[in-house]
């Protein structure tokens, strides 16, 4: 829920400041590798992969960085009944 809310309210920080020709990016990513995931057993992005993601995407004038693989699927999945990825994460 946290990420939908963050999602959210970064594209309405980006509409509020279009005008005044302000890039907002939101960087996306599942989990890193960081002291605060340590008890999380999944799949971990590397910080540093992290970082340059978001540095290019900010190069790029890109409005939306996908850090990771996981978060590549979920942004492909949203358009899908949601029964299909709670099935396919259940797994």
């Amino acid at each position: 829920m946290a990420k939908a809310a963050e999602w959210s309210l970064t594209n309405g920080i980006r509409l509020e400041l279009a005008g005044q020709g302000t890039l907002v990016t939101g960087l996306r990513l599942g989990s890193a590798d960081t002291d605060m995931s340590a008890g999380h057993h999944g799949d971990k992005t590397d910080p540093a992969d992290v970082v340059r993601a978001a540095r290019d995407g900010v190069e790029a004038g890109r409005v939306e960085v996908l850090a990771d693989e996981w978060s590549a699927y979920v942004k492909a999945s949203l358009a899908n009944d949601p029964s299909e990825f709670y099935a396919a994460t259940a797994r």
